[in-house]
């Protein structure tokens, strides 16, 4: 299958785009590559790239594709709130005209890279995906938006599928600290304790950067019947944990560390617990092959081998936001987030 993958340079997209070349699939990327020379996890794949930006695509660019999985945008609610006007440019406009174009160049398939904070501000109650939403920060509004558009594009010849990943931990070649049990873990590691930038007592569903991997590669090789116009939740029930927890566990890996607030700690309003059972059931080819204790383990070791200091993971090379601030600073990015 000749598949594109947007973002294919990113933190998930470096660690799927092996997974498809191993399966037999002929790769095709498209990134602006805006985090050049973050790379901390080893090499990054090599497979023909478009260079392009997801908002300068169109129809002509797309065609002889059997398939898109779309995973290019700004990717977290920090990153996100530095400017929400680029938000709803990139992550929102770019991915609708993206969708209609993928349709127009005739490619059967759309695959799109959610998450589960479209749920925001939870019940007690595990959230499905027939779950109502309630988006709390511009990036979750956007996937949501997103989502929304895909329903009312798909049809019987595009077939549309949205994955909602939870929150993410592991190694990428692409490495990123800004997500919670990775930053937890390196701080560990780095200065002896376990750091803990809100009060701890939020839920969310951890899912190891593989396991999300897997959830694009299971879609993308099911049968279309049983995935358009489908939403799944990516990861495992079982991997639900407030923040507090996986702190705890992380101080259960590292014993010699101690856990601390940071000063003024705030709540996050972010909090939710999901269930991945769907595509558990709809998918036999999807099981998830990791849990969080095994990714302290991974992402101890992985650290361990190497002389990590806190600037390394706190700073612009690992942190999102940071990086781009930094290269508009520069005048190396526009304020548009287009290279100058």
């Amino acid at each position: 299958m000749r598949v594109l993958v947007t973002g294919h340079k990113g933190y998930v997209g470096s660690v799927l785009v092996p997974m498809l070349l191993e399966r037999g699939h002929e790769v095709t990327g498209t990134d602006t590559d805006f985090f050049h020379g973050c790379d901390f996890g080893g090499p990054l794949p090599e497979v023909p790239d478009l260079g392009r930006d997801i908002r300068d695509l169109d129809a002509a660019d797309l065609d002889g594709f059997d398939a898109l999985v779309h995973l290019a945008a700004l990717s977290n609610d920090p990153l996100s709130d530095y400017e929400p006007r680029l938000t709803h440019e990139i992550n929102e406009t770019a991915s609708a005209r993206l969708a209609e174009n993928a349709k127009q160049a005739r490619i059967p398939r759309f695959i799109f890279a959610s998450s589960c904070s479209v749920y925001g501000l939870g019940s007690r109650d595990l959230l499905t995906e027939e779950s109502a939403c309630t988006p709390l920060t511009a990036y979750a509004r956007s996937k949501l938006n997103v989502e929304r558009v895909l329903s009312n594009v798909g049809d019987d010849g595009f077939a549309t599928t949205v994955i909602r990943a939870g929150t993410v931990y592991g190694i990428s070649p692409r490495m990123r600290f800004d997500l919670v049990l990775n930053n937890l873990v390196a701080w560990a590691v780095a200065a002896g304790r376990i750091h803990l930038k809100s009060d701890g007592l939020a839920w969310r569903p951890l899912v190891h950067v593989s396991d999300v991997a897997r959830a694009y590669l299971a879609v993308l090789e099911a049968d279309p019947a049983l995935v358009r116009g489908e939403t799944f939740n990516a990861g495992n029930t079982g991997q639900n944990y407030r923040i507090r927890e996986l702190a705890a566990m992380v101080r259960q890996h590292l014993p010699e560390t101690s856990i601390e607030l940071a000063e003024r700690a705030p709540a996050d309003r972010r909090n939710y617990r999901v269930s991945c059972d769907k595509i558990a059931a709809t998918l036999a080819s999807y099981r998830t092959a990791w849990t969080a204790a095994a990714g302290i383990d991974e992402l101890h070791r992985f650290l361990s081998e190497r002389e990590v200091g806190v600037s390394d993971f706190e700073g612009p090379a690992c942190n999102r936001l940071q990086h781009l601030r930094r290269l508009v600073e520069d005048g190396r990015l526009t304020p548009a987030l287009r290279w100058a």
